[in-house]
């Protein structure tokens, strides 16, 4: 089995979440990404989120959500995706950047419009009141 080692910010305001979709996704994912050979969680979060949203997370505030993993969006021979998720406070103003094209506020009941292993954190975080 391949295993797609990822990492997410969990963003929430007013009981929904922060999504983007990527150009020519159909499905809206937690942003995040891939770690560069060395990173930490850490280093390589901070840098997705600011090549994708163009704001500056702040390190001493990012605090771990827990980890998540399902089949893959897309990939049809059994690949499963690892999500390690974090909250933390930012500086700057989001906006789309790189090779997102869209950021968006879901609530649970768009869950439908996400890839399976965000499917599991959004009903972690329904469980705990924290999405409506």
């Amino acid at each position: 089995m391949k295993l797609i080692d990822k990492l997410a910010w969990i963003e929430l305001k007013n009981k929904t979440i922060l999504v983007t979709k990527t150009f020519g996704k159909d499905k809206y994912y937690i942003p995040g990404g891939k770690r560069e050979q060395g990173e930490t969680d850490e280093q390589a979060l901070c840098r997705e989120i600011k090549e994708e949203l163009t704001v500056d997370l702040k390190n001493e505030t990012l605090q771990f959500v827990g980890v998540f993993q399902a089949l893959a969006h897309g990939h049809t021979d059994g690949t499963q995706v690892k999500m390690t998720c974090y909250t933390g406070a930012y500086n700057g103003t989001l906006k789309a950047d790189s090779e997102i094209e869209e950021i968006r506020w879901l609530a649970y009941a768009e869950i439908e419009k996400v890839s399976h292993v965000d499917r599991l954190i959004f009903d972690f975080l329904y469980e705990k009141q924290l999405l409506a």
